[in-house]
């Protein structure tokens, strides 16, 4: 059996939310910042505080709400695959999780869902 404070869990999230300030949707799964903003990236907006939520987790733990996002301008053509995260201050890749796949075209705007991230309670 093993145990982790929510406090703990509040803090790695806390930071997503401090530091986490642009979403990038990407046509594939980056490894690093750069390909998160620059070589796999569609479309990308900022994001401040007031865009997320921190609470109990939907299974257990606790969890990140990331609100959802209106008329996101599309840099790039592609198919949308992954949400990332990123720190533009200290150039990190911080998460991502997959999305829907929707073709997108260059000029054009979408509106992203919010997502989750959770962690969940040790086991």
């Amino acid at each position: 059996m093993a145990f982790v404070n929510d406090l703990l869990m509040d803090v790695m999230l806390q930071y997503l939310i401090d530091n986490g300030d642009m979403l990038n949707i990407c046509d594939t799964i980056p490894t690093t910042y750069t390909e998160a903003t620059s070589t796999y990236m569609l479309a990308q907006v900022a994001l401040t505080a007031p865009d997320y939520a921190l609470a109990n987790g939907d299974t257990s733990g606790r969890k990140v709400t990331v609100a959802g996002q209106t008329a996101v301008t599309v840099t790039n053509p592609g198919t949308s695959l992954v949400a990332a995260i990123t720190d533009s201050v200290g150039t990190d890749l911080l998460i991502y999780a997959t999305c829907s796949s929707i073709a997108l075209l260059a000029g054009n705007t979408i509106n992203t869902t919010s997502f989750d991230w959770e962690i969940l309670d040790a086991a």
